[in-house]
């Protein structure tokens, strides 16, 4: 093996050693634990076995899908009116200043206690859980886009204006590419919010999803299933970040911001 081929092995297994010394601790301090008579813990090979199970009898997969749609479902709505009134909001002041107060008594309010409002509007299922995750990731990409909006060069808004372009080009040819960067950083926001959100809510009350079949494996006094969940919505989570970072790098480059 050439010694390039061993600096990049070296590259890809360094961020792994951290993770593997923690699994291997766990796996010990579980180990012990069960030697002592305590059942509450289970070493990461049970939990392995146990994702191991849950993806052959499809319930890995099930709940999988529930979960990531509904929280896609969520973002996309939420980042389009986020994304709508945020354009609105940072182009014209007299707009902001209209819904300043609006906004700053409804941005803190947690998204969870709307749990109990979307049981009696909607039920269970998925309008429940789309309906909070909307809400949890409209704020930031409502905050983030008027302040991307609000910190473009004021002399390109008057070039466009010197040009006799409309509102709609002015928003489509300047508004927008100015502030594709800030934007991704405001998905990515909100990406990981709605997993967070779509999890938190399917643990406290939806009876579907990845946070629901853990609690189920909780309340079944089965740690090594609910290990296994923990670990793998943790996985779920990365992946979609990771996503997400590709994507915009991707859109960065066809934008001519990479080279």
């Amino acid at each position: 093996m050439t010694e390039m081929a061993q600096g990049r092995l070296l590259r890809w297994l360094r961020p792994w050693v951290f993770p593997a010394l923690l699994a291997a601790a766990f796996e010990w301090y579980a180990r012990r634990a069960a030697a002592l008579g305590s059942d509450a813990l289970a070493p990461p090979s049970a939990a392995t076995r146990a994702l191991v199970g849950a993806a052959l009898d499809g319930s890995l997969w099930h709940a999988t899908g529930f979960t990531l749609g509904t929280a896609a479902l969520g973002l996309l709505l939420g980042t389009a009116l986020g994304l709508a009134l945020g354009l609105v909001l940072g182009i014209s002041r007299r707009a902001a200043q209209l819904g300043f107060l609006s906004i700053e008594v409804l941005r803190p309010v947690p998204c969870v206690a709307l749990i109990p409002l979307s049981m009696l509007t909607f039920g269970f299922g998925v309008r429940m859980e789309l309906g909070i995750v909307a809400f949890a990731t409209f704020w930031p990409l409502l905050v983030l886009v008027q302040s991307a909006v609000q910190q473009i060069e004021p002399r390109l808004l008057e070039v466009s204006r010197v040009l006799g372009l409309s509102a709609r080009e002015r928003t489509f040819k300047i508004v927008l590419p100015a502030i594709v960067p800030r934007l991704f950083v405001a998905l990515r926001l909100g990406v990981a919010l709605a997993l967070v959100v779509a999890v938190t809510v399917e643990i406290a009350a939806n009876p579907y999803g990845m946070g629901y079949a853990m609690m189920i494996a909780q309340q079944s006094f089965e740690p090594a299933l609910m290990l296994a969940w923990l670990g793998w919505i943790g996985v779920v989570g990365f992946a979609v970040n990771a996503g997400m970072v590709l994507l915009q790098r991707l859109v960065a480059r066809r934008m001519g911001a990479l080279s």
